[in-house]
């Protein structure tokens, strides 16, 4: 794998503090870079919901192809992202 790019997951991996970890965000990521995350995110949480991918797609008014990408990776037995999605939001009533 490019050491660049695991030098930059290291980094992030390092990163525990939410404050300093938004401060990397800000000044690492553009402004549509970040909504773009949010936006990648708030499509998993809808997912996992089991919100159907149209609703999604309506909602924030994107493509459908955006949404089957991350439909795909929550069906995978070992998906890491369905695993954090469960361990956040299973206890909670409200995602």
């Amino acid at each position: 794998m490019d050491t660049n790019y695991e030098d930059l997951i290291s980094i992030f991996a390092k990163t525990t503090d939410p404050e300093e970890m938004k401060k990397l965000f800000e000044e690492m990521l553009t402004p549509s870079e970040r909504k773009d995350l949010v936006l990648r995110w708030n499509l998993m949480k809808d997912l996992y919901r089991g919100l159907p991918q149209r609703e999604i797609a309506a909602s924030y008014g994107i493509s459908l192809c955006k949404i089957t990408r991350g439909s795909k990776i929550l069906k995978q037995k070992d998906s890491y992202c369905k695993r954090l999605l469960s361990d956040r939001y299973d206890d909670h009533l409200h995602i």
